[in-house]
């Protein structure tokens, strides 16, 4: 639903947490405040407080709203394609078109988070570990699919092919943010593609 079209307190709500998913991804989950985000918005902090009556919801609500555009930007359209491989690789691309866009923005707060939550205890690290369990889940269910659809060999490990493919991931958002390589995106499909012909080729001879 279009923001003009919600009611006053939601479009508020989510007014919010907007400007606070984008502060978060400069200064980190934690360097966002509400009085700073009174102050952005121009509103009070009563009534900013009154919509999340603490500073661990807004960054809760601000890891629900990342986790729901990444669903929708990666995963929801990629369930268009037939199930197997086409299906794989269209999350695959997906996957890479989002980071690329965050990191022309402020990053990936969930990237930055897991930096900045990995040795702390709370519901902000549960949130964390819950979301990149959720993605390892969906990589190995379609990398399942595709195994199913005869597009992969059988005696391939779901779980640890998903590893690799996140490893490439991450490998691609430090390249592109933080080296700012030309060559991030060629290398990232490059290493994506050498993993799904190797998963596609024939069973490696046991010596």
């Amino acid at each position: 639903m279009p923001a003009e079209q919600l009611p006053k307190g939601r479009a508020t709500r989510e007014r919010i947490v907007g400007r606070a998913l984008e502060l978060a991804g400069e200064r980190g989950l934690d360097g966002v405040t509400i009085g700073d985000l009174a102050a952005d918005l121009e509103l009070s902090k009563s009534g900013l407080y009154a919509h999340f009556k603490s500073k661990e919801r807004l960054q809760l609500d601000v890891l629900d709203a990342a986790a729901a555009d990444f669903t929708a930007r990666v995963f929801v359209p990629a369930l268009r394609e037939p199930r197997g491989l086409p299906r794989l690789e269209a999350i695959l691309e997906r996957w890479l078109v989002w980071l690329r866009v965050n990191a022309s923005k402020n990053g990936c707060i969930f990237i930055a988070g897991a930096m900045e939550w990995d040795d702390r205890e709370g519901p902000i690290r549960d949130a964390l570990v819950r979301w990149f369990e959720e993605l390892r889940q969906g990589l190995v269910k379609a990398i399942g699919l595709a195994i199913e659809a005869g597009h992969f060999r059988s005696d391939i490990d779901a779980d640890q092919l998903a590893s690799e493919l996140h490893s490439i991931a991450l490998k691609y958002h430090l390249d592109q943010r933080l080296m700012r390589s030309p060559r991030a995106l060629p290398r990232a499909r490059t290493a994506f593609q050498r993993l799904i012909d190797a998963a596609r080729g024939a069973a490696p001879k046991r010596r």
